[in-house]
């Protein structure tokens, strides 16, 4: 959907645009308004040049019920990025609306100052982007009082129905380049754990069909675990290092209680659904999850960066079968 996200707001309306003096320097300039702005578009040579100081007004860019299809980057005043399209999941554009602006000098502003092809950095007040626009507190890492700069590239400037008409062939582009990562990732990520096996002489490893390894250390005398059971789990959740990262039996947050689901459904990730299919109830097992059947490349925090192998040392207590 087209839509604000947390931090990538909606965006904008006003309007001012371009004027093409001082072409050949690195100038920022300031609207009527106080956002602080340099545009940047391609001459002949296909070099980027300042389009210097916007005309008040000048209607060329982006309007309001448009949506701009761009990279965008932003930092904070310590220079630290915040984010970057092109880093963030397949490094896929974002496509942002064109709303009318949320307070003066805001990001929404920007956009109407860019026509396809530009390039542009803005200077954003941080307390007025959080407090009117993503409305919410400022995080500790930035100043109460500073900027945030924003790196902009305007790719396409269109109606909603044909950015609609684009996104759709940019989510099923986005899914055919994840499935060839992916499946480049679990060959990468079976000899590391085939490796593992071997280092640690776990014996007796088996494979699912979508790629898990599991290990049967007691074997269970209750009822084979199968697809629409509710399952009741007792884990510890390490990295092949041996760092610990959770345990059922020391989180306080759930008193310490076991993790019930109901398997087979998409409530847990896919290598959980699919191993503990292969378990009885009362079984003991170490799973050995490839990242693409965890949490691929999605980052977890510090501890669980992207394409990330997990084990899981499991107690399946209980299988109670549902009508």
């Amino acid at each position: 959907m087209l839509s604000k996200t947390k931090f990538l707001l909606p965006v904008l309306a006003g309007a001012l645009l371009l004027q093409g003096c001082n072409k050949n320097n690195d100038e920022f300039y300031t609207t009527a308004d106080g956002l602080t702005y340099k545009i940047f578009e391609q001459n002949e040579d296909g070099e980027y040049e300042n389009k210097g100081e916007v005309a008040a007004e000048d209607t060329t860019g982006a309007k309001i019920g448009q949506v701009v299809t761009m990279h965008m980057s932003y930092k904070n005043d310590a220079d630290s990025l915040l984010f970057d399209s092109r880093t963030q999941g397949a490094g896929m554009p974002i496509m942002i609306p064109v709303m009318e602006p949320s307070f003066k000098g805001s990001l929404e502003n920007a956009l109407m100052m860019l026509s396809p092809g530009d390039s542009g950095v803005f200077k954003v007040n941080a307390d007025s982007l959080f407090a009117k626009t993503f409305g919410q507190p400022m995080p500790p890492f930035i100043k109460p009082g500073s900027n945030l700069t924003f790196f902009l590239k305007a790719e396409k400037v269109q109606s909603r129905e044909q950015a609609m008409i684009d996104q759709q062939k940019m989510f099923e582009e986005q899914m055919k380049q994840s499935q060839v990562r992916a499946t480049e990732q679990l060959k990468i990520d079976d000899a590391i754990i085939l490796k593992y096996l071997q280092e640690k002489s776990l014996p007796n490893a088996q494979k699912t069909e979508s790629g898990v390894y599991y290990v049967v250390t007691e074997e269970g005398k209750g009822p084979q675990a199968n697809a629409g059971d509710q399952v009741t789990v007792h884990y510890v959740l390490t990295h092949l290092d041996g760092k610990q990262l959770e345990s059922s039996r020391e989180n306080a947050m759930n008193n310490n209680e076991p993790f019930k689901f109901v398997l087979g459904q998409g409530q847990v990730i896919k290598g959980w659904d699919d191993a503990i299919q292969q378990l009885k109830e009362g079984s003991k097992a170490t799973l050995l999850i490839p990242s693409t059947l965890a949490y691929g490349e999605q980052e977890r925090g510090p501890d669980m960066p992207a394409n990330s192998i997990l084990r899981f040392d499991i107690e399946l207590l209980d299988v109670e079968k549902q009508q």
